[in-house]
């Protein structure tokens, strides 16, 4: 069972919408998650930063069509917090 921990570098809108879009894929392209999201270039890759320095997401970079492509993915580390952060928040709710 994952112990419930309430992650504040999770919980910031955009990055929590990002590890719920991460959370069920191995990986997602920087376009799609930016897409998705309907959030600017700088605005996602501040966000991914943040989450990259606590050791949430992962970050890699790789050419595609002659251009380099940028995809994310959630870390092991990240999928625990991520699932302990969403117990916390049911915690919550069903106080």
């Amino acid at each position: 069972m994952t112990a419930t921990r309430f992650n504040d570098e999770i919980h910031s809108p955009v990055r929590l919408r990002i590890c719920a879009m991460l959370s069920p894929v191995d990986s997602m392209e920087f376009q799609a998650l930016r897409d998705r999201l309907g959030v600017a270039d700088s605005v996602l890759s501040k966000h991914l930063s943040r989450l990259e320095s606590e050791g949430l997401v992962g970050i890699d970079k790789a050419k595609a069509d002659g251009r380099q492509r940028t995809w994310a993915r959630l870390t092991p580390h990240g999928r625990r917090e991520y699932k302990a952060h969403i117990a916390a928040l049911r915690e919550i709710v069903n106080l």
